[in-house]
């Protein structure tokens, strides 16, 4: 078991994304219906955003809902969105206290009008907050956040707004998540090993830490242990090992 202290807090990630995976089958192994999962979810956002804001992480990034989600079962996603609503309520108070701004990734639009009311209300209660930008992705897939981006940048071009060539800086500064760093740590739990669509463009130089925790089963502690791994990491970016120590800080802050 991994513990606090075992983190150096002077080689911290400042962005850390997660994928939460296995709400289903951890229900599933109980008997219970997927939604129990998703229930017994909450606890394990709850604990790793305090685990985030405790250590230090300036950012942390959950994918609580895909572009591909919208697959499930009616009765699933309208349990899911209703969840989302009851868990913004509840945790407000948990946000403003522990000083974390509550910020959205993903085409929210779609969204239904109660789900992006409930939104703008913790939005716009936290957006004051400095601690730790806690940052959903809801209705987000990294194939739609490259083609906006590039939807948006042509239609700057032809209006004139847009007048130098496109680098890579500029197309980043496109993304949604243009206001944060690239992660530079991307934890997945229940044991699988793909990125699903998740940052696409972001994720280009990020470390990868795969886990076969149950999402409704991770702590704290196995959010240390991620941190912990991370900092034994060399991050090459393309050097030699001669070049670098066996931490270097993104090259995007």
């Amino acid at each position: 078991m991994i513990y606090k202290n075992k983190i150096d807090s002077k080689r911290l990630p400042v962005h850390v994304a997660i994928i939460m995976d296995g709400n289903g089958r951890w229900a599933k192994k109980l008997g219970n219906q997927r939604i129990f999962g998703h229930r017994n979810g909450v606890k394990a956002v709850r604990e790793t955003v305090e685990a985030a804001a405790e250590v230090g992480i300036r950012f942390l990034t959950l994918y609580a809902f895909s572009t591909e989600n919208w697959q499930r079962p009616h009765a699933e996603v309208d349990a899911l969105m209703s969840l989302l609503m009851s868990s913004l309520h509840d945790e407000l108070p948990t946000l403003m206290q522990n000083n974390i701004r509550l910020m959205t990734i993903g085409n929210i639009s779609a969204l239904s009008e109660a789900v992006n009311r409930q939104l703008e209300i913790v939005k716009n209660r936290t957006a004051g907050n400095t601690r730790l930008d806690l940052i959903l992705a809801l209705n987000y897939g990294g194939r739609w956040d490259i083609v906006q981006a590039a939807q948006s940048i042509q239609n700057d071009v032809a209006s004139g707004k847009l007048q130098q060539p496109v680098t890579e800086k500029i197309f980043s500064s496109y993304t949604a998540t243009c206001n944060a760093p690239d992660p530079e740590l991307l934890i997945r739990t229940g044991g699988e090993f793909r990125i699903s669509n998740f940052l696409l463009w972001q994720l280009a130089y990020t470390e990868l830490h795969f886990t076969a925790t149950l999402w409704p089963d991770f702590r704290k502690e196995d959010f240390y242990n991620a941190i912990v791994d991370f900092q034994q990491r060399k991050r090459r970016f393309g050097k030699t090992d001669e070049q670098t120590e066996k931490y270097e800080p993104s090259q995007n802050q």
